[in-house]
């Protein structure tokens, strides 16, 4: 091809590929990092929790789940007893101390569902 053949004025001037598509990349990169941070936020700490009254009564509910499947044939005494005492310890417990930061309503819901002490735990996951 002859360079008297070709006719270059006028033509307007294309910026190289690579800078476009770094570009490109950079702002995707961006965007990336920005919906990753807003779906963090989103997903963790703008979710309803448990209050205190909740985290009392999912105690309760497992204490009572725990016991019935523990003692299926307790005597009503025996079945108080022993649901105080797995009260108090279920209270100890870091998952039940922290309740009131940890647990969302959803969970919560779940846990009020269970019809087993392990699918409570499940559902605190």
């Amino acid at each position: 091809m002859c360079a008297d053949c070709l006719d270059l004025q006028g033509a307007r001037q294309v910026p190289p590929l690579t800078r476009s598509f770094e570009a490109v990349r950079r702002s995707c990169a961006s965007t990336l990092a920005v919906a990753a941070a807003v779906g963090l936020l989103w997903g963790s700490g703008c979710r309803p929790k448990a209050d205190q009254a909740q985290c009392d009564l999912l105690v309760d509910r497992y204490s009572r789940l725990v016991v019935a499947e523990k003692y299926p044939d307790a005597t009503d005494a025996l079945f108080t007893a022993e649901r105080e005492r797995e009260r108090a310890e279920a209270r100890a417990d870091d998952a039940f101390k922290n309740c009131t930061s940890e647990v969302s309503r959803a969970e919560f819901d779940c846990a009020m569902r269970a019809q087993s002490a392990n699918a409570l735990e499940k559902c605190l996951e």
